[in-house]
């Protein structure tokens, strides 16, 4: 506890990665560490649905806190290098309205330092990044640095960014031009993480403008990897990437 009787972020932080241990499988910690691609993140191995049931306490503890106050103890889960306390800390900033409009784009690229795998870099884009450009905290011009960064993972989360423009259930109502000047960018990107990203930038805005995506394959159809135009082109026509009919 504080002197003011305030338990610090870092304490809270450290009762996370506790309850995260007790939760942790040695199986998926083995598959995660072969499939998220080499991390430098500790990766425990939870399972998600444990991880919804540490996460909500935390975020009821500090409903009634300050904006200041949750981005403390986001910053403490993050300064665990713990791969799920990453993930429940970007969670924890997406799910407060008000903590995501007082971000700006030095505290989302803090936030993001250090993201190395794919999981890492999906939730910071769908829950932090993302919002925070979607409602004007990060402007198109710091998406497209990242977009030209030598960091493979700045490229694939200024693709991840775009799906909350898009997609409802992350609050998008759509926007075509912005998502395209960022896959435009990247359309000839050839490491895999990016290219996947394409594809799911692409995928989510079929369901907005089914027509632009397709003028977009036909105009970069030379340079797109394949992945991005087969599981674009199956989304555009049965409605899922593997191409499978509904």
């Amino acid at each position: 506890m504080s002197g003011s009787g305030r338990t610090s972020a870092a304490a809270i932080a450290t009762s996370i990665v506790e309850a995260l241990a007790r939760e942790a499988v040695p199986e998926r910690r083995k598959h995660a560490e072969n499939g998220y691609a080499p991390s430098a993140l500790e990766i425990l191995g939870v399972p998600a649905p444990a991880l919804r049931r540490i996460l909500g306490p935390l975020g009821s503890s500090l409903r009634a806190e300050a904006p200041e106050r949750v981005l403390e103890v986001a910053r403490a889960l993050l300064e665990t290098r713990v791969h799920e306390s990453r993930q429940i800390a970007y969670e924890l900033v997406g799910k407060r309205k008000d903590v995501v409009r007082g971000l700006d784009r030095l505290t989302v690229e803090e936030l993001g330092a250090g993201n190395d795998n794919w999981a890492s870099v999906d939730a910071f884009g769908v829950y932090v990044a993302g919002p925070a450009w979607r409602d004007g905290k990060v402007t198109d011009a710091d998406v497209r640095a990242w977009a030209h960064s030598a960091d493979r993972w700045w490229r694939r989360t200024a693709l991840v960014v775009t799906v909350a423009l898009n997609v409802p259930s992350r609050g998008g109502s759509g926007d075509a031009p912005r998502t395209l000047s960022i896959c435009e960018i990247l359309a000839d990107d050839p490491e895999p993480m990016v290219a996947k990203a394409q594809s799911w930038a692409l995928r989510a805005l079929v369901a907005v403008d089914a027509t632009a995506v397709r003028a977009f394959l036909d105009r970069r159809a030379d340079e797109l990897p394949a992945l991005v135009k087969r599981e674009v082109r199956n989304k555009l026509e049965t409605g899922l990437k593997s191409g499978r009919k509904r």
